[in-house]
């Protein structure tokens, strides 16, 4: 996998580096996004915070999964898990590349997700997890969820495949079309995965301000909100070689 990233936090002063989380390990083919449940701020809780502490013990438990052999999605979050000890609350989303079986492994809790693109075109979006609209599972230490209900996938990957992850602030605020649109004109730019993850952010960014906007967000609310969300936007883009 060769990796490129783009964070966007929204513009709040009190958070200025938001409530996303994500982190990238090449070496041993493995990326992960979470997303801090802003609900907290009302007991006066970052939830960005916990965020953060679970992509860093992440990382962390991305390398000492890797000693053992291939790295487990769901292991790592169950490790991540065990080792992160600030309040709040956060969605997840780990996925790694098996290069032996070709195939990239998983786990995933709440409505953060992935799509996987080929030749320009979505073949596959995790599904996400939630008790109701604007409502996800989430992982945390007061009465949330732990990694037991992470949703575990494997799907085959080819050569020249697009592994595309993002919070809900990039999957809120642009079309599954938008993103083949995109990525069409990125293959045939020759666009670098960190370019292209740039791109997608940005355009998600535009919607999210877009008061009018026909998004994803709007259409999953049932015409209980029109336009776009503003939201902290992560986008992580893996070119599989």
């Amino acid at each position: 996998m060769v990796v490129g990233s783009l964070y966007l936090p929204k513009d709040n002063p009190n958070k200025p580096l938001g409530e996303d989380a994500h982190f990238t390990h090449e070496l041993y083919q493995t990326i992960g996004v979470a997303d801090g449940v802003g609900g907290w701020v009302k007991q006066g809780i970052d939830a960005g915070i916990y965020a953060r502490e679970l992509m860093k013990n992440s990382f962390i438990a991305t390398y000492d999964e890797s000693m053992k052999g291939h790295v487990n999605p769901k292991r790592v979050l169950e490790e991540a898990y065990k080792n992160t000890n600030s309040k709040g609350s956060s969605t997840a989303c780990i996925i790694t590349l098996n290069s032996v079986k070709n195939t990239i492994v998983a786990a995933n809790v709440g409505d953060s997700g992935f799509f996987l693109i080929r030749k320009g075109k979505i073949i596959y979006k995790s599904p996400i997890q939630q008790r109701g609209f604007g409502c996800p599972y989430q992982l945390g230490n007061c009465n949330s969820d732990n990694p037991s209900v992470a949703q575990e996938m494997e799907l085959n990957v080819e050569k020249d495949d697009i592994l595309m992850v993002g919070t809900d602030g990039m999957l809120d605020n642009i079309f599954e079309s938008e993103i083949e649109e995109i990525v069409l004109r990125a293959i045939d730019q020759n666009l670098k995965a960190e370019e292209l993850a740039s791109q997608i952010g940005n355009i998600a960014l535009y919607n999210s301000f877009d008061r009018f906007a026909d998004t994803p967000f709007a259409k999953a609310s049932k015409e209980r909100h029109i336009g776009g969300k503003i939201d902290d936007i992560t986008v992580i883009v893996a070119y599989i070689q």
